[in-house]
């Protein structure tokens, strides 16, 4: 069974999936179609089938809402709840390198390739990226074009924009509040 729940954030309403062992799911609202009302129909990627069940206290929705609110209020730069995460070997090795970009920080496709072993898998390693089903956490938005474009992000570039300003004014003011 995998269970769902809703977040408002600062950036969109965000489904949450989970198998009520681990978060299986972290999806942002349909850029176009955003709105206050929480609805399936807003979220793509989300396959609603008779498995699902909407549960707002499956385990780790309490534990994520409450890390989503502090890393939006500048407060958590990592997370720390369980994750599962389905796709193929590659994909799977594309995410647990997103999962090891420092807070504030971006690499390029062609490093994130790199990376993993195979500089010439860059094309993959980007669709690999756009297939993450667990934004923010699985740090997909700190991914950038080799020229420092941003490029590519399911959630809209105005919020993979959003995250990464997030993410960089939170990082100078504790590097000034450490002096």
């Amino acid at each position: 069974m995998i269970y769902y729940t809703f977040m408002e954030s600062p950036i969109a309403n965000l489904l949450l999936t989970s198998d009520g062992e681990a978060l299986t799911g972290l999806y942002m609202s349909i850029p176009e179609q955003d709105s206050t009302k929480q609805d399936l129909c807003d979220f793509r990627k989300f396959d609603l089938s008779e498995l699902h069940q909407r549960n707002d206290d499956a385990y780790p929705f309490a534990i994520l809402k409450r890390q989503l609110k502090e890393y939006f209020a500048g407060e958590r730069s990592d997370f720390d709840v369980p994750l599962r995460l389905e796709g193929t070997d590659f994909q799977k090795k594309v995410w647990a390198e997103l999962r090891k970009i420092p807070y504030a920080t971006t690499i390029s496709y062609g490093e994130l390739a790199r990376r993993i072993g195979n500089p010439n898998a860059v094309r993959a390693a980007g669709l690999a990226n756009g297939r993450n089903p667990i934004s923010i956490i699985v740090a997909c938005h700190r991914v950038i074009g080799a020229d420092g474009s941003l490029t590519g992000y399911g959630g809209g570039l105005s919020r993979k924009e959003a995250l990464l300003k997030l993410e960089s004014t939170q990082a100078r003011v504790r590097v000034g509040s450490a002096r």
